[in-house]
């Protein structure tokens, strides 16, 4: 029986108590909170496997609950959010949450999505002690890290398989769409704009300057692809 944690953030306790029965059913030992400061708090005592974050919370919001995480630990965060407009949705992903559901939601829909995350990352951490080297970057993929100039960049799962699917050929042109589908998998029904967002995070976490990149670069009309000749670190 699947024993990962999720933690689950949302004022509305008719939601939580909905989404708790649906993931325990299928099997995952579920935290709760129902105001941000509660819910960073434990996300820090226990360090849960995946969080499900509202965005509008009392005590703190969800944003900014999301930042400090994400400034702390790598762990997986699904906002829910109320909010339908595209500009909304990024919010969330901007600021380094892996995916998003709009409210209101199919809690099955919740938990293939929790499934889906967790999926990425069980996939990337069961990969083996390869090392991908490149000038003054390191991409291990066996600790699920990267060493910019010898330094840890804090990447989120996402970030980390998209940098690895770029990286893993470097000079070829990937579409936005097939990204989509190599990161997130088909069972992800995000737009092409996603790719965009988690870009820019991550060019701001491995870029000498974010403005003229280095190693993920913009093929305009197509999409990214990792910069070549870039020789060993």
């Amino acid at each position: 029986m699947n024993k990962r944690k999720i933690l689950v953030v949302d004022d509305e306790r008719k939601i939580v108590e909905l989404v708790r029965l649906y993931l325990e059913k299928d099997g995952y030992r579920v935290l709760v909170a129902t105001d941000g400061l509660d819910g960073l708090e434990l996300a820090r005592q226990k360090r849960p496997d995946l969080i499900l974050l509202d965005l509008m919370l009392p005590g703190m919001d969800g944003l900014d609950v999301c930042r400090i995480l994400q400034a702390e630990s790598d762990v997986p965060i699904i906002m829910l959010t109320a909010r339908t407009t595209d500009e909304d949705k990024l919010i969330g992903l901007e600021l380094g949450a892996d995916d998003y559901v709009t409210k209101p939601f199919n809690p099955r829909e919740v938990v293939a999505r929790v499934r889906a995350v967790l999926r990425r990352v069980g996939k990337e951490a069961a990969r083996g002690p390869t090392e991908m080297r490149f000038a003054g970057l390191v991409i291990d993929r066996r600790r699920c890290e990267v060493r910019v100039r010898g330094e840890v960049a804090n990447l989120t799962p996402t970030e980390f398989r998209l940098l690895e699917v770029l990286a893993g050929e470097p000079g070829r042109a990937f579409a936005r769409l097939e990204l989509l589908d190599r990161v997130f998998g088909f069972d992800f029904e995000g737009f092409e704009r996603t790719v965009d967002v988690h870009v820019k995070n991550l060019r701001k976490k491995i870029e000498p300057d974010p403005r003229q990149p280095t190693y993920v670069k913009t093929v305009y009309g197509v999409g990214y692809k990792f910069g070549e000749d870039l020789g060993e670190d």
